[in-house]
């Protein structure tokens, strides 16, 4: 764990709401029948007013001391590097369409990332317990940025942690998601992918890189869940297009939707 410094002040966490990245679903279970399709209307997102994030700042922090050791190790390298890449990659550029006044949505950075070790994660960890556990990083630790207008804290849980959000858990309803606490400090939860649910035939790498880009064009674009860029029947622009992947550089992320070509891209 990095050194500790003299405290900023708190932001206390409200409830907000969550979206989140799903269970993946065998294609015959997910796909509407001919019927369904035909009648259901196109999604479409919709801006809502709030905040996006113009210009993306992302922070990584892996908490727990598994991280430090291998395999785990290697991965959070893989990570950032995916993060360096992805940040000025056309995964950014086509998300261009969603910008709006005052927030042009442009290439962002990955800003750094710190592993934090006590207090441990506990084998089922609450969204409350990750939000006080960031709170009081960004209040203590000077490693981690202070919130800003762009910043964005990816949290990443170690094998073997359950996470519960809203009464649900990860690996039983979910592998994903974000929020902002009290809307302004933004971050996305990424519990490790432990199941099938959370794997599909992906490897562990291809799963969280995939999950991870889903929920970063969430954030990016509805940065206070249902507050931005949202459609009230399909959720935001990865709920649309979940589990739905292609390749970019060497890393696997998942397609995302796009109004202007009515289609997952």
């Amino acid at each position: 764990m990095a050194s500790k410094a003299s405290p900023r002040s708190l932001i206390v966490a409200q409830t907000d709401p969550i979206r989140i990245v799903p269970l993946h679903l065998p294609k015959e279970l997910t796909d509407p029948t001919p019927e369904v399709q035909a009648s259901a209307a196109p999604p479409q997102l919709i801006y809502n007013g709030g905040p996006l994030l113009s210009a993306v700042e992302v922070f990584t922090i892996f908490w727990g001391s598994a991280w430090n050791t291998a395999p785990q190790q290697a991965l959070m390298t893989t990570l950032n590097q995916f993060f360096d890449f992805v940040l000025t990659s056309e995964l950014l550029d086509q998300l261009g369409e969603y910008s709006v006044p005052p927030y042009p949505i442009k290439h962002g950075k990955r800003t750094g990332t710190v592993v934090i070790t006590t207090p441990a994660p506990r084998h089922v960890v609450s969204d409350t317990a990750i939000r006080h556990m960031l709170q009081q990083e960004i209040s203590t630790n000077r490693a981690l940025p202070s919130p800003g207008a762009n910043t964005l804290y990816f949290v990443y849980l170690p094998p073997g942690v359950v996470v519960v959000q809203g009464g649900s858990r990860s690996c039983s309803a979910f592998c994903g998601y974000h929020d902002a606490i009290n809307g302004q400090i933004f971050y996305a939860a990424m519990p490790y992918p432990n199941c099938s649910g959370c794997l599909g035939s992906l490897s562990v790498q291809d799963a969280l890189t995939s999950t991870s880009s889903h929920e970063l064009c969430e954030a990016i674009t509805d940065a206070i869940p249902g507050q931005g860029w949202y459609d009230e029947a399909n959720g935001e622009i990865g709920d649309i297009c979940a589990w739905k992947t292609k390749k970019l550089g060497s890393y696997l992320v998942q397609l995302e939707w796009s109004n202007t070509s009515k289609t997952c891209s």
